[in-house]
């Protein structure tokens, strides 16, 4: 039973709070039994706070008892990234060059969100030092593993999040992508994961990547995705990029299907090299499309690989997480970071403002190809989830996380919506993700296509026995 109310989504808890089957408390003590006998497997959580979490849940409880709830996710049982500020626990953001021991009371402007509309925080999950990879490890921390196979990465930076919603650990989780970070896990774990519109959900403090950066959901379905979104998304005053909050509901016509939109489909955009088992079960996604009314074609957006246009920033954002770090701290971090902050504070002004330049260039094309089609679709990752513990798989010439993710760091640079959402499963029993962009600021249109695929495929969500 225990298992059965942790597997819940946050819209079928809300339905049983409604219905008075079950409580928040309920729902706190299930995802918290499974996080004390799953989570060893996995190692996806850095904190859980076991007795706040229970006396939200109380106070929740009492709130739907007197048919009077905070608001749209009171008692929703809900993770934060460890990158993610969170009033009253520390924020180590996978580093012990982070002290512990300090005041920890402010939220991030997505974490006071959640907190107004009645979440219930259970704990932080998992990153490599200060978000910098597309695994998750760290020295803080270790290794975190995928639920589906735990010899695997689950990705990242949001690897412990992906991992823990997967594994029934909470129905929802903030996770932070500058490069893929929510989207690569997504893919790896078999969850939904969206990089909102860059200034969707606002971020505070500002990420030492830039306006790479984003913010958004983890979750498993797209309805829950949306209901986080519609919580987390809006202005806030300490972030200058935000846009201007719109009240808006991004369950709204979610199921209003892909009738008649023109969608591209690119299985490589040009350049990437993609798995045999991957490339099969996204082309199959894509053309499902076609059965759900969209008019589809295959074709590149027609930009060239940005990969050392967009090593740049992230290299110099490397450099300043950890520029005001000591000799004796910079002992204590990951060796690959440092490697990469110190070629990030090699780059000439010239350096960076080329890649600004092409930044730029390929957020342009991007906007014009999106005059002609409304959707693209791409596999979300070129592969499945490799070994855990390593930066990048040993098949294949990969130097970076980069070289084995081509898909996802693209549209951070044009700062588009993309969602990951999954679309089969390997042979071996892995989880493929399908990507899914349309052009800045149709956030709501990513979700409407991720629904009507998922919707049409319910046979795609599913959870591992760990």
């Amino acid at each position: 039973m225990t298992d059965d109310v942790a597997r819940q989504t946050a819209i079928e808890l809300l339905g049983h709070y409604r219905r008075k089957s079950l409580s928040p408390v309920d729902a706190a003590k299930a995802v918290i039994d499974r996080i004390r006998t799953k989570d060893g497997a996995l190692n996806a959580f850095c904190l859980v706070d076991e007795e706040a979490a229970l006396a939200a849940a109380r106070q929740s409880e009492a709130r739907w008892a007197e048919g009077e709830p905070r608001g749209r996710l009171d008692g929703v049982p809900v993770l934060i990234k460890d990158l993610v500020l969170t009033k009253g626990w520390p924020t180590r953001r996978g580093s012990k060059t982070v002290d512990p021991d300090q005041p920890w009371d402010t939220d991030a402007p997505s974490v006071a969100r959640l907190r107004e509309q009645g979440a219930v925080l259970i704990g932080k999950t998992t990153t490599p030092e200060f978000g910098w990879k597309g695994v998750t490890d760290s020295p803080l921390t270790g290794v975190s593993r995928n639920p589906w196979d735990t010899a695997l990465t689950p990705g990242g930076s949001s690897g412990g999040s992906a991992a823990a919603v997967i594994a029934g650990m909470a129905p929802l989780s903030i996770g932070t992508d500058g490069g893929g970070s929510i989207r690569i896990p997504a893919a790896f774990c078999g969850a939904v994961g969206m990089k909102a519109s860059f200034g969707r959900v606002p971020a505070y403090p500002p990420s030492p990547f830039g306006t790479l950066a984003h913010v958004g959901p983890i979750a498993r379905t797209v309805p829950d995705a949306a209901l986080m979104l519609s919580v987390i998304a809006g202005s806030d005053a300490r972030d200058w990029h935000a846009l201007p909050s719109d009240g808006r509901d991004y369950g709204d016509g979610l199921n209003d299907g892909v009738k008649g939109l023109r969608v591209a489909f690119s299985k490589d955009l040009g350049y990437a090299k993609v798995e045999g088992e991957v490339a099969g079960a996204v082309s199959r996604a894509a053309h499902a499309f076609e059965d759900l009314g969209a008019i589809v074609e295959e074709v590149h957006p027609g930009f060239e690989n940005p990969h050392d246009s967009f090593l740049v920033p992230w290299f110099v954002g490397a450099a300043r997480a950890i520029g005001a770090l000591t000799p004796a701290q910079r002992r204590l971090v990951d060796p690959g970071l440092l490697e990469i902050a110190e070629k990030g504070a090699g780059y000439s002004l010239d350096d960076y403002l080329d890649a600004g330049h092409y930044r730029t260039a390929i957020g342009t094309k991007m906007r014009l190809f999106h005059e002609r089609y409304d959707l693209l679709l791409t596999p979300t990752m070129p592969l499945v989830a490799f070994a855990a513990g390593q930066n990048f798989p040993t098949i294949g010439d990969n130097q970076r996380w980069l070289d084995w993710s081509p898909f996802t760091y693209p549209f951070n640079f044009t700062g588009q919506p993309a969602i990951s959402v999954p679309c089969g499963f390997t042979d071996s029993g892995l989880p493929v993700g399908l990507q899914i962009i349309a052009t800045n600021y149709a956030d709501a249109l990513v979700l409407r296509a991720a629904q009507a695929y998922q919707g049409g495929h319910p046979e795609t969500v599913r959870q591992p026995a760990i």
